[in-house]
């Protein structure tokens, strides 16, 4: 009778035996040169077996495979006992030194460091990277290891109910296996991150104290070269004061200039006596009050209003433009008006002297834009084709304004038409036209006629709008007199003050107009002049002219008081004195002297209502208002601002 086969379940258990013991020896230490296999299985088994034959090889394998676990984790042991990892941090290399028990003890401490960083990157079985998805997902066992998953369950499948876990030897099987959902994992010395933390303190502390340091050294150096500038201001202003006077007190008194129509005439030397010694009238103006401003630059005054509106720069916004109403009556509550980043610096501001609930300004923003009084808004802006230097309004019709540019271009709005100007006319030269002024009609031009007057560093111009297109001409009288930085006119009478400083001329040698005196110090004056005209049908009389220091950088205003039955007067600063000096025309005798100030008058401006008068002078950071004494009343209100000097010209 023949041999029964074997049954599927026992052929089960004879194969699963022999696949188990090829997976052993071909792939979990074909990779280890060290290891020595303890079990070699017959590679030609023969599947058809007798029940007693299979039962006995049955049992056979199974010894076997009992041995072989045994043996394995016997030299697993070892092995763990003799390999030692190391991974170099250096480019990502990684690589497997075999060394002796005592070797652990010598591993420097930036090796052991280079490990820790690497041990949360790789799985310790098959010494790769695990990932955070796929078979090698990263996993733990209840010990705390991690490994990758595919490794772990192989290892664990493989020893059977012997599993434990690589690195403790602690007992483990399929069902402790917990997959992890992290990004990465790292280990965090927390010794070295106390010496992190205590060294970022202590350069913060460190790098607080050298900004401390810093601040300090550059404030104390400001001060110190404030401080040289002042004494060097202070020699220098000595010394020029010194050769002025003596070159008076030398000067013969008999140098006469010509006033055409004037009642009489003055001598040079008198008029600089008198400007720098204040013979004249006695004083017929007192304090009245004192205010205090900031960072104001130009200003007008309403005096029917009794408002003073200032263009002002505040620093600690940014250096933002902005306008302030100031009120003239106690308390002086003031209000700020906030303009476009875009308005830039402005060079020049007018009240409305139609009815003062409007005003016009000029900025470098090449914008020229009128203000309501009432509603605080800018109702009307127009874009110029270059920077604005100056404005004015028209005297005759109060729908007409007027803007003088950088270029030396001339434009006229009519603020009924809001897009572009009714007409633009262009200048002699590209020079800046700091100065416009819209003259009354008279009845000698035709009738829609309007005449401009400006001031240019070239002297005055007169333009007329309105009828035939004519190019601007200069008034005769004030040519070559200098370069010119200020003019002022006078609407009731017609009067016209200019004033100019030496002009300097540059050739193959530096040759410069003779000066009575030696050039001091910049900011601090030169010996210029003002010219007196008057202002008769369409042309001009030249009624007097008189030196006085002027400045030499900057180009300031001035403005003429008109009073009824008497001469008018000239409102000017003095670069010495830094004071305000009142001046009788057509003689340019000093009338008045008001107090002097710490810094120069940089604006000059005048109005009147009724027989009220409001004259404003503007230096820094303080508002004086003076009374007159007699009649008529003419109130003085000084204007103190605090604004650095701008350099012009």
């Amino acid at each position: 009778m023949a041999e029964p086969y074997i049954t599927d379940e026992q052929d089960y258990e004879a194969m699963l035996s022999l696949e188990i013991g090829l997976e052993l020896s071909e792939s979990e230490y074909s990779e280890d040169e060290d290891f020595i296999p303890v079990v070699e299985l017959d590679s030609s088994p023969s599947f058809l077996l007798n029940s007693d034959q299979a039962t006995t090889a049955a049992d056979a394998a199974a010894a076997e495979n009992l041995n072989f676990h045994e043996e394995e984790v016997e030299v697993e042991e070892e092995r763990n006992k003799r390999r030692r990892v190391e991974k170099i941090g250096s480019g990502g290399d990684i690589y497997c030194r075999i060394e002796g028990d005592d070797a652990g003890g010598e591993s420097s401490q930036s090796s052991q460091r280079n490990r820790n960083e690497f041990d949360g990157l790789f799985c310790p079985i098959c010494l790769e990277a695990w990932t955070n998805e796929g078979n090698h997902h990263i996993c733990c066992l209840p010990c705390g290891h991690v490994f990758g998953l595919s490794c772990i369950e192989k290892w664990l499948r493989q020893r059977g109910r012997l599993a434990k876990c690589p690195q403790c030897n602690r007992k483990g099987t399929l069902k402790d296996v917990r997959k992890l959902f992290v990004p990465r994992i790292a280990v965090v010395d927390e010794e070295s991150q106390k010496r992190i933390r205590f060294l970022e303190e202590k350069c913060a502390s460190l790098g607080k104290k050298d900004v401390d340091l810093c601040k300090k050294e550059s404030e104390w150096k400001r001060r110190e070269a404030a401080l040289q500038l002042e004494v060097q201001k202070c020699k220098e202003r000595t010394i020029y004061l010194e050769h002025l006077l003596g070159d008076l007190q030398s000067r013969p008194s008999g140098l006469a200039t010509a006033d055409r129509g004037s009642q009489g005439q003055h001598e040079f030397g008198n008029s600089i006596y008198t400007d720098f010694y204040g013979q004249g009238s006695s004083s017929c103006f007192k304090l009245q009050g004192e205010l205090h401003v900031d960072g104001a630059r130009l200003f007008d005054v309403d005096a029917s209003g009794k408002i003073l509106l200032l263009a002002r720069r505040v620093p600690m916004m940014g250096g933002s433009h902005v306008l302030t109403k100031m009120s003239l009556i106690p308390p002086h509550e003031s209000e700020d008006i906030f303009l476009s980043p875009g308005t830039k610096i402005i060079k020049d501001l007018h009240i409305s002297p139609a009815n003062g609930r409007l005003a016009l300004f000029a900025s470098l923003g090449k914008k020229l834009s009128v203000l309501s009084m009432e509603s605080n808004n800018v109702i009307l802006s127009y874009d110029l084709p270059a920077a604005a230097w100056s404005c004015s309004w028209d005297l005759n019709c109060s729908h007409y304004v007027y803007a003088g540019l950088q270029n030396g271009s001339l434009l006229v709005f009519d603020m009924r038409m809001t897009g572009s100007p009714v007409e633009s006319r262009l200048g002699h030269t590209n020079n800046p036209i700091h100065t416009v002024q819209s003259l009354q009609h008279i009845s000698t031009l035709p009738s829609g006629v309007k005449t401009v007057v400006s001031a240019s560093s070239i002297g005055m111009c007169q333009w007329n709008f309105g009828g035939e297109e004519e190019r601007p001409f200069l008034i005769p009288e004030t040519t070559n007199q200098g370069v010119c930085i200020s003019l002022a006119y006078c609407a009731s009478s017609d009067d016209i003050v200019v004033s100019y400083r030496p002009r300097v001329e540059m050739s193959n040698e530096v040759v410069s107009q003779p000066l009575l005196t030696p050039s001091p110090a910049n900011g601090q004056g030169v010996l210029g002049s003002h010219l007196h005209l008057k202002r008769v049908g369409s042309s001009y009389e030249r009624l007097g002219v008189a030196c006085s220091t002027v400045s030499d950088i900057r180009l300031p205003k001035s403005s003429i008081i008109y009073r009824q039955n008497q001469k008018p007067l000239f409102a000017t600063g003095d670069e010495v004195s830094c004071g305000l000096i009142l001046r009788e025309l057509p003689s340019f005798t000093v009338t008045q002297r008001l107090r002097s100030h710490q810094h120069f008058i940089h604006d000059v401006k005048y109005t009147s209502t009724n027989s009220q008068g409001l004259l404003g002078c503007l230096s820094e950071d303080t508002v004086c208002t003076f009374k007159e004494a007699t009649s008529p009343c003419v109130s003085i209100f000084c204007v103190q601002l605090k604004s650095d000097i701008n350099l012009e010209l």
